[in-house]
């Protein structure tokens, strides 16, 4: 699933937050995501399948020289649900210029034939909906919860798992059903 790669720099970024420093966890995913790129570019990938990976880069970037240069900045608090409001930054702004992130990644899988069909560019638009939707209720759940009850670590725990789980499985579960759809429409 090259969804999860995708993901892995920011899934690192969260387990080493949980253990170490902020700068540690920035510097663990700007890494993850440098590595990833690289290997991309080396096996020819190309832009549309990197929406996520460029953008972890910028992120984690920014991250980590804030984190360096600011070791006490007020935002250290709140890096957890930062990244969901940055990854749904991302999914919403692929939206609006017509390029949803999942349609690069879902062409590595599907058969170069189907890429023009419209049935498939509107089934990656709704995947990408779902996962724009449930980064913005990670970032603003988790930013509320931080502010209101920033002791409440299963709650967090809770609300990052729910809010990665539930776009996974609709990725893995919508496409089957739209192709299961259309077999019995024909």
């Amino acid at each position: 699933m090259n969804y999860l790669k995708s993901l892995l720099p920011w899934i690192a970024f969260a387990v080493v937050a949980t253990q170490f420093d902020w700068r540690w966890s920035g510097l663990t995913g700007l890494a993850i995501s440098a590595v990833l790129l690289l290997l991309a570019r080396r096996d020819g990938r190309k832009a549309d399948t990197l929406i996520i990976e460029w953008s972890g880069f910028a992120f984690f970037t920014l991250l980590t020289a804030l984190a360096f240069s600011v070791p006490a900045s007020p935002l250290k608090t709140y890096t957890g649900a930062l990244t969901d409001a940055w990854l749904a930054l991302t999914a919403w702004g692929s939206l609006a210029i017509g390029k949803p992130f999942t349609l690069g990644i879902a062409r590595t899988s599907t058969p170069e034939a189907l890429w023009d069909n419209p049935l498939f560019k509107r089934v990656n638009v709704i995947i990408t909906l779902v996962w724009a939707a449930s980064f913005t209720v990670g970032g603003v759940a988790g930013i509320a919860l931080l502010n209101f009850a920033p002791h409440a670590t299963f709650a967090l725990i809770a609300l990052k798992v729910l809010c990665f789980a539930v776009p996974v499985a609709f990725t893995i579960r919508y496409p089957r059903i739209v192709r299961a759809r259309a077999r019995e429409a024909a």
